[in-house]
Parts: C-alpha cells; structure tokens; sequence
C-alpha cells in the first residue's frame, strides 16, 4: 500500500504529538483558513451570489462566522461594558445579510482580524477557565475551541460546495 504524502507544514500536522491546547488552536486556524482560501479569488458578485434556496453564499459565511468569533470570544470571555452577548435569531439571520460594504476584501479584513482577536482574548485564559452563558449555564474555554471549530468546519463545509458550484474549485488547500 503506498505511503499518503501530508503537507507537513499544515498546523495539524504540525501539533499532532502538541499538547491539547496546541491542538485544539491548530485545528481551529486550518478550518479558519479553510474559509478564507474559499472566499479568495472570487468577485465580489461571485462571493454574494445565491446558489442555494437559503441566503447562504460564500461572503454570507465568512461574515457570519466573524459575528461568531467575536461573539464567543471577545463578547463572551472578555466582554466590553455595553457589549451583550448576542443570542437572537435577528442576530443570527443578520450576520448573514450583505451590505454594499461586504467586499471580498473587506470580508477576508474583518475575518482576520476576527479571528486575531479570538486568539489574543483565548491566549489570556487557561483551558478549564469557565464563564456563564446566557443559554447553556457555563462553558469553558475548551468547549468554546472545541465548538468553533465545529462551527467553523461545517460553515468551510458550505463554502467548500458554494465555491465548487461557482467555479469547480474544490479541495481545502
């Protein structure tokens, strides 16, 4: 049986013998990155183009997912005064809606900053560190990882199809 070659430079490759925090962050930024490899190279009318009966679309996503960040990081374990957390169904359905403004540049911009922001505020806190939460009662900071990167992994699941249905582009790398 011949030998599958992996990217060895790829975060999960990298921490596959890491501690759990060192894997759970690795997994976190692949799929992370996963999601903007797919928003990247499209148009902006490519990017917001409807493809599916829901409002999903690729820009859709990745706007979302940066509302998700900063609601379960900064708003969540490091909360602004003034800065509720969001837990509407409005809420949800907003972060989808585009404006004008939702380039493909300005999308990737605000995800990556985002997303620096998410690991600056989770660097603060160890893994057992627990906050309340306004539906669940608590949640550590590991089971906030470990639900981003399901969050995260099935939305690059979407954009994976979304892309594949604008140009054929496939893959995750």
């Amino acid at each position: 049986m011949a030998e599958i070659a992996i990217d060895p430079t790829l975060g999960p490759v990298l921490a596959r013998t890491g501690d759990e925090r060192a894997v759970l962050e690795s997994f976190l930024d692949f799929h992370r990155e996963v999601v903007l490899r797919k928003l990247r190279g499209l148009s902006d009318a490519d990017a917001a183009r409807r493809l599916v009966p829901s409002a999903t679309t690729v820009a859709g996503l990745v706007k979302h997912l940066t509302m998700v960040e900063d609601n379960w990081f900064p708003r969540l374990l490091a909360p602004m005064p003034g800065e509720p957390y969001r837990t509407s169904e409005e809420d949800a359905a907003a972060s989808y809606a585009l404006t004008a403004d939702d380039t493909v540049a300005a999308l990737t911009a605000g995800y990556e900053r985002a997303c620096a922001r998410s690991r600056e505020v989770a660097a603060r806190f160890d893994l057992d560190h627990v906050v309340p939460h306004p539906q669940l009662g608590e949640v550590s900071l590991r089971w906030i990882l470990v639900h981003m990167i399901e969050e995260t992994a099935r939305h690059a699941g979407h954009a994976d199809i979304l892309r594949e249905l604008t140009d054929g582009s496939t893959g995750a790398i």
